[in-house]
């Protein structure tokens, strides 16, 4: 047997160990990022464990290719922290589950394809804006307090605190020199968390981070849960209250799909393989469904765990799966171990993670890339550190580059005017004739001083949108005021029914091009004059 449902393929071969092992690794760098992302937008640190669980779980999967990790990611939180501070959790659940169902109309309607338009300038200033985000997020681990209120740590705590972090990087790097049997992130959480524990230092843990916003005298909060119950969040059914949730769900949809897509191109062009870009937003979509109705913070595709899991060897599905099962297991069973993991462990991987995501290669790109490149590159990455919004930076990315394009052809228009024996003048028209070459287009005819014919020749161009098509229905009318006459001549077949189309709109005079028999290449003992009734445009059509 080949492939069951589609699910998985059973032709590949899976190093369980590896599998495994990256897995937990996954699982440890999830749940403090989840954690500190819930904490942030006002949620319980349950809601940040069971969005990453379902998420995890559903898109290892279901989704669109193996090695990709999804969790309760903060480009997705960020976008409801308002709509959490204006109208509540039961109100945010409703969101997610929305953001959802916009995620499946995505894909079933197969429109993930259109993540290949997204320019490599673009993914350069994506990943690298990605890189600086996930290495200023480590940054808030060497303060204390929740937002403005937060303070820098000093003395002894500052100093414990970058130790452990060096010591955690040093055997991230020195360990593969030794043996690769092990990841060394993983190698690194065990080995610090050891340390911290049988030598009693005082440092920041993932407790702390639970409880951080605690007030005094309250009960101290602990990952310790259950299982994740179905549950209707309860909002009223009205149109008001759809359409208080209906912007958020649009935007939580929209940044989770690109973030999610273009992390899915990221892993292609490391692995080598490729993924379905809508098959992804299924699972996507139902992922977050589920989190509406199970009561989990909803989220994406994690770019930062995505790579400390092929960093630690995975290429199947069954690491994602390991990782979401792993954070469900904390929640019922481990949740007093894993709230005494030293913080600085964590940020050592992940700085490692920033360092490997950076595309250090774009620096010596910068060389041979054209201008607009570099500058679509420099300024994806500026507005995805500054803004955190990876769905305007991408946008703009390719919105800037699209622009740059449609100029740079429009100034490819050339028009090559001879007038033959008979006295007609003819215009070969080369480059294409879209909006952003109607301009220069019109310019290369001589109405005034032109014959009483003249034929236009479309063999070396090609006829894009409407604004051609008006184009030539106005240079049509300015020989028509001067009694001359207009053939276009050499158009596709898509352009002429373009013409057939707006025939109600425009009256555009087409030259019909002489059409011949041609006899096909048979035996000459067989060949009984011509044998087909197949046209051969002599014109090239």
């Amino acid at each position: 047997m080949v492939k069951i449902f589609n699910l998985f393929d059973f032709k590949q071969k899976v190093d369980y160990k590896n599998e495994i092992l990256a897995g937990l690794t996954v699982a440890m760098t999830m749940i403090p990022e989840s954690l500190m992302f819930a904490i942030l937008a006002g949620f319980s640190p349950l809601v940040g464990l069971y969005g990453a669980f379902i998420m995890g779980l559903v898109t290892a999967i279901f989704g669109g290719r193996p090695g990709l990790i999804s969790g309760g990611a903060g480009a997705t939180v960020v976008v409801l922290m308002a709509l959490m501070n204006s109208h509540g959790l039961e109100y945010v659940f409703a969101a997610v589950a929305l953001a959802g169902v916009f995620q499946l109309i995505v894909g079933f309607l197969k429109l993930g394809k259109f993540i290949r338009l997204v320019p490599q300038p673009v993914m350069f200033g994506f990943v690298n804006g990605l890189a600086i985000i996930i290495f200023m997020a480590q940054m808030d681990q060497f303060k204390v307090g929740v937002g403005d209120a937060a303070v820098w740590l000093t003395g002894t705590t500052l100093y414990t605190m970058v130790g452990l972090v060096l010591f955690t990087i040093a055997i991230i790097v020195f360990v593969p020199k030794l043996t690769k049997a092990v990841p060394a992130s993983l190698i690194g959480i065990i080995v610090v968390f050891l340390v911290v524990y049988f030598l009693k230092i005082e440092t920041k843990q993932v407790v702390d981070i639970i409880n951080q916003d605690t007030l005094p005298g309250e009960a101290l909060k602990s990952l310790s849960g259950s299982l994740p119950s179905f549950r209707i969040p309860t909002i009223p059914f009205t149109l008001e209250a759809f359409k208080i949730i209906l912007p958020y769900g649009l935007i939580m949809a929209a940044v989770g799909l690109t973030e999610g897509l273009l992390t899915l191109n990221l892993v292609d062009e490391i692995t080598g393989t490729k993924g379905n870009s809508n098959r992804e937003c299924l699972a996507q979509g139902g992922a977050n469904i589920l989190n509406g109705f199970f009561g989990g913070m909803g989220g994406c595709p994690m770019i930062a765990q995505t790579l400390v899991n092929l960093s630690a060897g995975s290429r199947a599905r069954l690491s994602g799966i390991i990782a979401a099962l792993t954070i469900l297991v904390i929640i019922l069973f481990g949740a007093p171990v894993i709230e005494l993991v030293p913080i600085a462990a964590l940020v050592g991987v992940m700085v490692m993670v920033a360092v490997g995501t950076f595309e250090w290669a774009s620096f010596k790109a910068l060389k041979r890339m054209p201008k607009p490149d570099i500058f679509v590159m420099i300024l994806v990455t500026l507005i995805t550190v500054i803004l955190h919004n990876l769905a305007l930076a991408v946008l703009i990315g390719v919105i800037i580059s699209a622009l740059v394009f449609a100029w740079e052809s429009a100034k490819r228009i050339r028009a090559r005017k001879y007038i033959d024996e008979a006295g007609v003048k003819h215009y070969e028209i080369y480059g294409p004739l879209f909006f952003g070459s109607v301009t220069a287009f019109n310019e290369k005819f001589d109405v005034a001083n032109d014959p009483d014919e003249v034929i236009i020749d479309f063999a070396e161009s090609k006829v894009s949108d409407m604004s051609a098509i008006e184009a030539l229905n106005r240079i049509t009318e300015r020989y028509a005021s001067q009694g001359k006459k207009v053939h276009l001549r050499h158009l596709s077949k898509d352009c002429i029914s373009l013409l057939n189309d707006a025939e109600d709109i425009i009256d555009v005079n087409v030259m019909e091009d002489p059409t011949y028999k041609v006899m096909v290449n048979k035996p000459l003992s067989k060949a009984k004059g011509p044998e087909t009734k197949n046209p051969f445009n002599l014109w090239g059509l």
